[in-house]
This record gives structure tokens, C-alpha cells and sequence, in this order.
């Protein structure tokens, strides 16, 4: 596997023209000597400082899911910590990344996500902002099988939160949400042709919310003990501007325990309840590369849904690590849908990790099975 990734990493190598020739050639250079695995592990340690600076990591982005196909683009992140010198080491680092990404499924996705920690991390921001361009599939709602109808929609998305620590590693704070779809593409006679569907004919949210957050993790991109747990709620109401009232309730529980070896283990449980006339863009849903990977994401959706993840994670050699994941999830309209029956679905894969610097930004490859096989390519860990 190391191979693949020291080729994945000379791919996007050769997609800068700005790198010069004799950067190459220094690059092997250095990397003679030792064993072959060194010389190998070498090249790609060396070609990966090739794509930084001081402030930012540029990587052409060559992703994969079973949801947008492949994607080609670019995509630049810079990490940082906030404050002058004296009080910057306190706070966690902070992260901007921006993506710009056309896929074989003629989507075009354009993303920036600013993440800040300040104070010491007393205080937490995050904004996002989404353009993308964006044909999909729908199979209904339930689960019930349906055979899959392709749409597009063109939306925006921004989201707002701010928390503030009102306890040790407890955050309390508002947030804003805002969307907006065009459906411009639907299948004659189809499901959303219908038209009697919330959303099928595009939808604008607006929303506030709250949400507190118990955070003692010992890092952000690859957490090795700890634990993570966050309940949020949004209204979306058309007081603030919103065509569609309804509440979403979010429970995100998450742990870590370290084991012998650098080992990690990872446990996951997230609960998604809505009440209200929700679209179906907004619907609890799972699968795609965060939520049940080898589930096409929103194949299954409903008003509530209920996912548990675990990962085991080891290293491997040097930068390259490896995981071991399993899943089980369900969606219902109602709390009697859900227990072990047969709208239990299950899933389980293996995974690579490839650092890119110290704070411990990594690629990310998954190779998973639920309904089908699948295969993702990005960025840092998935819980």
C-alpha cells in the first residue's frame, strides 16, 4: 500500500507545473541510501515538503466516493494557532482549508471552512461556506427500496457557530444556519417529478440553534484519548426566513482509549431526530464517507436515524498508518422502527493514513462494504 500512496503523492507532484525539474531530481536524490522501503518512505516524505510553505499545504485534489465519482481539483490548507507567540502554543491549531473540485459526475463543488481556537481555548468559531453544482440520485424515503432517480441542484450553504467554554472542556454557543436549492433537473413521472415531496421543488433554510460540547480530546486531527460529545438543536422557521418550519436534534457521543503500541481505539454514536415539515435535502440520513461508509449517502433517510461507529487504528511504518472499521445503522419515522430487525444495516472496512505534517493532517483512503463495495479518498480521520 505504501506504494500506492508514494504514486498517489507523485501524481499530484507532477500536477504542479510550477515545481522545477531539479526539484524532482533532489527530491530522489535525497532519498537514496538505505533500504528500499526507506528510499521509498523517503520520496514521499520529501515530495509531501515539496508542497508546503511555512503557512500553507497545497495538494491537488484527486478524491473518490461512490457519491461524486472522481474528483480533480485543488485544494489549499493552511494550519495555524491564534495569538501572539507567548500564548499560541496554549491554543489548539486552527485550520482554513479551501477546495475547489469538478468530479466525473459533473458536479462542481466549491468549499472554505474557517475554524478558529482563541483564548486558550476558551472560545471556538467555525464558518463554512458551500457553492456547488450538483447532480444526485434519490430512492425515496424510508426503508423501502427504490430504484435510484437522478436530479441536480445548484445551492449555497452557509453555517455560523460560536462556543465559549463555561466550564473545563465544556463550550456553550449559538449558531446559523442558512441553504438554498434549485432543483433544475428532475426525471419526468419520477418521485420528485410529483412535486408532493418537501423540497422536491428546492427549498430555502434559515435557522438558529445552540449547541454545548463536552471536548477533552488531546488532539484535533488524530485524537488518541479523550472524548468528544456534542448536543445541538436548530430551529428552521420562516420568521427567519425559512419555506419550511422544522427542528433538528443532533446527539454526536464519541471516545477514545489508547492502547499499547500507538494503537487507538474509537467509539461512535450519533442520533439525528427531526420533527416538522423537513425537506428531504434535510432529512436524518446515513452513509457516504463520514456516517456508514459503503452506503450511498442519503440512500436511506427518514426523520430519524441512528449510527454507531468504531474504528481500530495502529501504525504501520513511519507515516503511514492503518484502520479497521465497523458500523451498524438505522432510519425511521417513528421510535419503534428502530432496534435489531431487519432495517439494521451493517458495514465494516480497512482504511490507510498517511501524515502530512506535524499537527497530523493525513490522507485518508477507505475501502468499505455495506449495500455495495466502496472506496473514498480525502482528508483526515472520518470520527
Amino acid at each position: 500500500m505504501g506504494r500506492r500512496i508514494t504514486f498517489f503523492l507523485a501524481v499530484q507532484f507532477l500536477l504542479f507545473g510550477h515545481l522545477r525539474a531539479q526539484d524532482l531530481e533532489s527530491v530522489i536524490k535525497q532519498g537514496e541510501g538505505g533500504s528500499f522501503v526507506e528510499k521509498l518512505f523517503g520520496l514521499a516524505d520529501r515530495t509531501v515538503d515539496l508542497f508546503s510553505t511555512d503557512q500553507w499545504t497545497f495538494i491537488p485534489a484527486l478524491t473518490y466516493s461512490p457519491e461524486t465519482s472522481l474528483g480533480i481539483g485543488a485544494r489549499a490548507v493552511r494550519i495555524f494557532r491564534t495569538g501572539s507567540d507567548s500564548l499560541s502554543v496554549a491554543n489548539r491549531p486552527s485550520s482554513l482549508p479551501l477546495t475547489f473540485l469538478y468530479t466525473l459526475n459533473h458536479q462542481v463543488i466549491l468549499t472554505g471552512e474557517l475554524e478558529l481556537w482563541m483564548n486558550q481555548n476558551k472560545s471556538f468559531f467555525n464558518g463554512r461556506m458551500e457553492f456547488s453544482d450538483y447532480p444526485f440520485q434519490f430512492s425515496g424515503i424510508g426503508n423501502a427500496v427504490f430504484e435510484a432517480e437522478s436530479y441536480a441542484s445548484r445551492y449555497f450553504y452557509v453555517h455560523v457557530y460560536y462556543e465559549k467554554e463555561v466550564a473545563r472542556g465544556i463550550y456553550l454557543g449559538p449558531r446559523y444556519e442558512f441553504r438554498t436549492d434549485d432543483l433544475y433537473q428532475k426525471v419526468p413521472g419520477g418521485l420528485l417529478d410529483a412535486g408532493t415531496i418537501p423540497g422536491s421543488n428546492g427549498q430555502r433554510l434559515s435557522g438558529l440553534g445552540l449547541a454545548v460540547t463536552l471536548d477533552r480530546r488531546d488532539a484535533i486531527f488524530q485524537p488518541a484519548r479523550g472524548g468528544y460529545h456534542q448536543l445541538s438543536w436548530m430551529k428552521f422557521h420562516s420568521v427567519l426566513g425559512s419555506n419550511f418550519d422544522f427542528t433538528q436534534w443532533v446527539f454526536d457521543f464519541r471516545k477514545y482509549w489508547p492502547m499499547r503500541n500507538d494503537q487507538v481505539f474509537v467509539g461512535q454514536a450519533m442520533v439525528s431526530l427531526t420533527q416538522g415539515e423537513v425537506p428531504f435535502q434535510h432529512l436524518s440520513m446515513m452513509g457516504g464517507s463520514d456516517l456508514m461508509r459503503g452506503y450511498f449517502e442519503g440512500r436511506y433517510r427518514d426523520r430519524h436515524a441512528m449510527v454507531y461507529q468504531a474504528e481500530w487504528r495502529f501504525p504501520v511504518y513511519r507515516n503511514l498508518r492503518m484502520v479497521a472499521f465497523g458500523s451498524a445503522g438505522q432510519i425511521g419515522r417513528n421510535a419503534g422502527d428502530f432496534g435489531l430487525n431487519r432495517n439494521m444495516r451493517l458495514g465494516a472496512g480497512i482504511g490507510f493514513r498517511y501524515r502530512l505534517n506535524e499537527e497530523g493532517l493525513q490522507l485518508r483512503i477507505d475501502l468499505a462494504y455495506g449495500d455495495r463495495p466502496a472506496f473514498y479518498f480525502g482528508l483526515n480521520e472520518v470520527i
